[in-house]
Protein backbone atom coordinates (compact mmCIF):
# COMPACT_ATOMS: atom_id res chain seq x y z
CA UNK A 1 0.00 0.00 0.00
CA UNK A 2 1.61 3.55 -1.04
CA UNK A 3 1.53 6.75 0.26
CA UNK A 4 -1.46 8.82 -1.03
CA UNK A 5 -0.17 11.39 -2.59
CA UNK A 6 -2.08 15.25 -1.67
CA UNK A 7 -4.52 16.33 -4.17
CA UNK A 8 -3.94 19.56 -5.81
CA UNK A 9 -5.93 23.20 -4.74
CA UNK A 10 -7.53 25.84 -6.35
CA UNK A 11 -6.35 28.70 -4.79
CA UNK A 12 -8.76 31.70 -3.68
CA UNK A 13 -8.82 34.98 -6.36
CA UNK A 14 -6.42 37.12 -4.68
CA UNK A 15 -4.69 34.42 -2.77
CA UNK A 16 -1.93 33.87 -5.24
CA UNK A 17 -0.82 37.42 -4.88
CA UNK A 18 -0.61 37.09 -0.82
CA UNK A 19 1.69 33.84 -1.38
CA UNK A 20 3.76 35.55 -3.85
CA UNK A 21 4.41 38.37 -1.93
CA UNK A 22 4.82 36.47 1.49
CA UNK A 23 7.46 34.17 -0.38
CA UNK A 24 9.37 37.11 -1.29
CA UNK A 25 9.53 38.51 2.72
CA UNK A 26 12.20 35.70 2.62
CA UNK A 27 14.50 37.57 0.20
CA UNK A 28 15.17 38.17 -3.82
CA UNK A 29 13.92 35.04 -5.63
CA UNK A 30 13.64 34.01 -9.11
CA UNK A 31 10.29 32.64 -10.30
CA UNK A 32 11.08 29.26 -10.39
CA UNK A 33 12.17 30.09 -6.66
CA UNK A 34 9.18 31.27 -5.90
CA UNK A 35 6.93 28.94 -7.22
CA UNK A 36 9.17 25.70 -5.60
CA UNK A 37 9.08 27.78 -2.11
CA UNK A 38 5.04 27.66 -2.28
CA UNK A 39 4.77 24.06 -3.46
CA UNK A 40 7.33 23.00 -0.56
CA UNK A 41 5.88 24.57 2.25
CA UNK A 42 2.44 23.56 1.60
CA UNK A 43 3.37 19.66 1.12
CA UNK A 44 2.81 19.93 -2.31
CA UNK A 45 -1.09 20.74 -2.10
CA UNK A 46 -0.24 24.02 -4.02
CA UNK A 47 1.49 24.05 -7.45
CA UNK A 48 2.03 27.42 -9.12
CA UNK A 49 2.11 26.44 -13.12
CA UNK A 50 4.00 29.01 -15.47
CA UNK A 51 1.09 30.08 -16.55
CA UNK A 52 -0.35 31.41 -13.91
CA UNK A 53 2.70 32.62 -12.13
CA UNK A 54 4.34 34.69 -14.69
CA UNK A 55 1.69 36.38 -15.18
CA UNK A 56 1.17 37.50 -11.43
CA UNK A 57 4.65 39.14 -11.01
CA UNK A 58 4.20 40.83 -14.14
CA UNK A 59 1.04 42.31 -12.61
CA UNK A 60 2.27 42.67 -9.09
CA UNK A 61 5.45 44.35 -10.69
CA UNK A 62 3.06 46.85 -12.64
CA UNK A 63 1.57 47.25 -9.29
CA UNK A 64 4.83 48.51 -7.69
CA UNK A 65 4.35 45.93 -4.88
CA UNK A 66 7.59 43.82 -6.86
CA UNK A 67 10.45 44.97 -8.27
CA UNK A 68 13.25 43.24 -10.02
CA UNK A 69 16.61 42.84 -11.96
CA UNK A 70 18.27 40.45 -14.19
CA UNK A 71 20.78 38.31 -12.76
CA UNK A 72 22.01 34.29 -13.38
CA UNK A 73 20.83 31.39 -11.78
CA UNK A 74 22.25 28.75 -9.37
CA UNK A 75 23.28 27.11 -12.64
CA UNK A 76 24.34 30.25 -14.51
CA UNK A 77 21.21 30.84 -16.61
CA UNK A 78 19.88 34.08 -16.82
CA UNK A 79 17.13 34.54 -14.63
CA UNK A 80 14.50 37.39 -13.68
CA UNK A 81 14.96 38.02 -10.12
CA UNK A 82 12.05 39.64 -8.17
CA UNK A 83 12.21 41.40 -4.15
CA UNK A 84 9.69 42.89 -2.28
CA UNK A 85 8.89 46.98 -2.08
CA UNK A 86 8.16 48.85 0.62
CA UNK A 87 4.31 48.90 -1.12
CA UNK A 88 4.37 45.36 -1.25
CA UNK A 89 5.19 44.33 2.34
CA UNK A 90 2.45 47.00 3.34
CA UNK A 91 -0.04 45.24 0.57
CA UNK A 92 0.99 41.86 2.07
CA UNK A 93 -0.13 42.83 5.81
CA UNK A 94 -3.49 44.37 4.52
CA UNK A 95 -3.99 41.07 2.54
CA UNK A 96 -2.76 38.68 5.89
CA UNK A 97 -4.93 40.58 7.99
CA UNK A 98 -8.02 40.15 5.76
CA UNK A 99 -7.04 36.81 4.48
CA UNK A 100 -7.50 36.06 8.56
CA UNK A 101 -10.74 37.46 8.86
CA UNK A 102 -11.75 35.44 6.06
CA UNK A 103 -10.58 32.14 7.30
CA UNK A 104 -11.93 33.09 10.90
CA UNK A 105 -15.42 33.81 9.20
CA UNK A 106 -15.29 30.46 7.25
CA UNK A 107 -14.55 28.33 10.05
CA UNK A 108 -17.50 29.40 12.35
CA UNK A 109 -19.74 28.46 9.49
CA UNK A 110 -18.00 25.17 8.66
CA UNK A 111 -17.69 24.07 12.39
CA UNK A 112 -20.23 26.70 14.66
CA UNK A 113 -20.60 26.42 18.36
CA UNK A 114 -23.37 24.66 19.35
CA UNK A 115 -25.24 26.48 22.30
Amino acid sequence: MGTKKPSREVLLPGTLDMLILKSLTRGVMHGYGIAEHIQQLSEDVLKVEEGTLYPALQRLQLQGLIASDWGHSLNNRRARFYRLTRAGRKQLETSESSFSRLLTAIGRVMKPVKA
